[in-house]
């Protein structure tokens, strides 16, 4: 590949990335429907033809959004089997989404916007692609509890419980600072880290791995 084709290359990647980025603080604030690509695109300082050149319409953008949504969410958990370690493997999934709550709120509240309003705008592939990965979930927590590794549990009811505990971080964060009357540092983000894993790990009789056990006194 010649350098001028990286150029073009990079180029590309960087406008895409732009454009997602934009594209998700917009549908985090606005909703499916009141973000427009005329805004997306001003939002991104490019020109509207440009988001439809990598997108070709609000629709398909809106897809790729909410599928790097649950990439970014769900990385830490994908691989994981019923040979792992449960109690390792679970402290990592609930810390990973804490620090995406932190660092990336906007990923929360675009998906809680759009599955409050009923889902409407989510296409065929991506309830697919989630109801599949919940399900391969599952099975890996089944297999924990049928080796002895766990306490008995409701698989889906043990990811809901996730999902709503280190989400509300992100959804709530205004409620969180109003009554705390400051935002969260990253030091008190990592002490609500410590006290979901401990919560959650110890209603699945698991032991908390050793670098989630400080509590604050």
């Amino acid at each position: 590949m010649s350098e001028k084709q990286k150029s073009g290359g990079n180029i590309g990647e960087k406008r895409r990335a732009l454009i997602l980025s934009a594209a998700l603080k917009a549908f985090a604030e606005n909703g499916y429907k009141g973000s427009s690509i005329q805004k997306i695109a001003d939002a991104a300082g490019l020109p509207k033809a440009n988001v439809l050149y990598y997108f070709s319409s609000k629709k398909n953008l809106y897809s790729e959004v909410m599928q790097s949504i649950l990439k970014v969410w769900n990385s830490s958990f994908d691989t994981v089997t019923v040979d792992d370690c449960p109690a390792a493997s679970l402290a990592k999934y609930i810390s990973d989404k804490m620090e995406t709550s932190r660092t990336n709120p906007y990923s929360s509240k675009a998906f809680a916007i759009e599955i409050i309003n009923g889902a409407n705008n989510l296409d065929k592939s991506f309830k697919e692609s989630h109801a599949k990965w919940v399900n391969g979930r599952v099975e890996v927590i089944n297999g924990w509890i049928e080796s002895g590794k766990m306490e008995q549990v409701d698989p889906e009811y043990l990811l809901y419980h996730i999902w709503s505990s280190t989400q509300h971080y992100a959804d709530f964060s205004a409620q969180i600072t109003q009554l705390r009357g400051k935002a969260m540092t990253k030091n008190e983000y990592k002490e609500a880290t410590n006290t979901v894993v401990n919560i959650i790990l110890k209603g699945c009789g698991l032991s908390v791995p050793s670098e989630y056990r400080h509590l604050k006194n």
